[in-house]
């Protein structure tokens, strides 16, 4: 059925599984955003060894000058100092108050996952309109294949009765046989098309290809009046709505870039050395602690977080005008859906009676040609007729079906 056709079409929707994709980015970003307010803790653990540049691979020494040891009587000895040295170390700061720098940005981010499910919901209509337009173009290409093998059968219906009666003059023959040419063609380009038409559709819905598909829903005979309300939301206008609100948080963050940041900070260090690597720790190495409040303080830049702010401030702007330009052509192509299926259904009526009577001059002109009262070219022509009004009530019952789907794709 056609419900049966949308559901799969949908579940096997990339664009959807992309939009469903971008929904789940855009929370993590939520996420990302959000650790800003709270603290970060960073850890330090360092080891060094001093080098003595001339022997590498002795200890970095200090060596008494010989005026100070001939003083005390003698040379001393080089005097080692400690040259492994080991720290480790923690820090702490605490955001408290970024005078709207993390807000505004967290709330530009919350605009970013509305505007995902707006797109989301956007691509969801549609693949449903695409899915039906799918599906109601095998079924009008199930239909041109009938349509063209009954206009073929009465081709032939009729090269019968021309030889059965023993009156096969050349000039009939000829028109007939033409006819049968180019309407067995007709009817090799139709089931060409339907098997187009459903390998794309067993494609789209993750049906298998050798898998043998009916489709159940048919054209309609009659239709129902359209209750269309004013169109009055879109899902494209929400992602432009939500689209300006994020520029305009973004662009308040980006001007609280000039205002001080206020945060808790705390440190704890441990610091040890010795002479080597095995005896860093014999001592008691030292300790240092901390903690207090920091104001950072921008006080030049260049004029980076103004501009960055303007820029952010003339993209909601440019979108306002996208806003109001979706508007204006979402509600004209919304209000000639619903005049066209309006428009198209008052038609249908018309083009049933000028079909009906087609109909009619073919059973009289087959009746008059089995009588021998006309020739095989007025029977040609008023089969093309009823040919071709068979497949304008085909075409204006598509056309109505896929002008209710643009309605409800549009405003539903």
């Amino acid at each position: 059925s056609l419900n049966d056709a949308v559901n799969k079409i949908v579940a096997e929707s990339n664009d959807l599984k992309v939009a469903d994709a971008n929904v789940k980015k855009a929370k993590a970003q939520l996420s990302a955003v959000n650790a800003n307010r709270w603290m970060s803790i960073d850890g330090t653990v360092s080891y060094m060894n001093l080098i003595d540049p001339i022997h590498p691979t002795s200890s970095q020494g200090v060596e008494i000058p010989s005026d100070i040891g001939a003083i005390l009587g003698n040379v001393l000895p080089i005097s080692e100092i400690p040259d492994n040295i080991f720290n480790a170390g923690i820090q702490v700061t605490q955001p408290i108050y970024t005078f709207g720098k993390i807000g505004n940005a967290v709330d530009a981010v919350h605009d970013a996952i509305d505007m995902s499910k707006s797109a989301k919901e956007l691509t969801m209509r549609e693949v449903k309109y695409a899915a039906a337009n799918l599906y109601w173009t095998a079924k009008m290409t199930d239909e041109i294949v009938s349509i063209s093998e009954r206009n073929l059968e009465n081709a032939r219906s009729a090269r019968k009765k021309l030889t059965a009666a023993g009156r096969a003059n050349r000039s009939n023959l000829i028109k007939i046989e033409s006819d049968i040419a180019s309407k067995e063609i007709n009817l090799s380009d139709a089931m060409f098309n339907r098997d187009t038409a459903y390998r794309m559709l067993k494609i789209m819905a993750g049906i298998d290809e050798n898998e043998d598909i009916v489709l159940t829903d048919t054209f309609p005979d009659s239709f129902e009046e359209l209750q269309a309300k004013q169109l009055k939301s879109n899902p494209e206008w929400d992602i432009y709505q939500k689209q300006i609100k994020m520029y305009e948080s973004n662009a308040s963050s980006k001007r609280s870039g000039m205002l001080p940041t206020l945060a808790a900070v705390g440190s704890y260090s441990y610091y040890s050395m010795g002479t080597d690597a095995g005896n860093m720790f014999d001592k008691k190495g030292s300790q240092s602690a901390y903690w207090g409040l920091a104001l950072k303080v921008p006080l030049f830049n260049g004029g980076v977080h103004s501009a960055n702010a303007t820029i952010e401030a003339m993209n909601a702007e440019a979108a306002r005008q996208d806003l109001d330009k979706s508007k204006k052509l979402k509600t004209e192509e919304y209000n000639t859906a619903v005049q066209k299926y309006k428009h198209l259904c008052d038609n249908l009526g018309k083009l049933n009676e000028a079909r009906n009577l087609a109909q009619k001059a073919y059973d009289v002109s087959a009746n008059r040609f089995a009588a021998g009262q006309t020739s095989a070219i007025e029977l040609s022509d008023v089969s093309g007729a009823l040919y071709q009004m068979d497949m304008a009530v085909l075409s204006a019952k598509y056309n109505i079906l896929m002008a209710k789907e643009s309605v409800r794709k549009l405003g539903e």
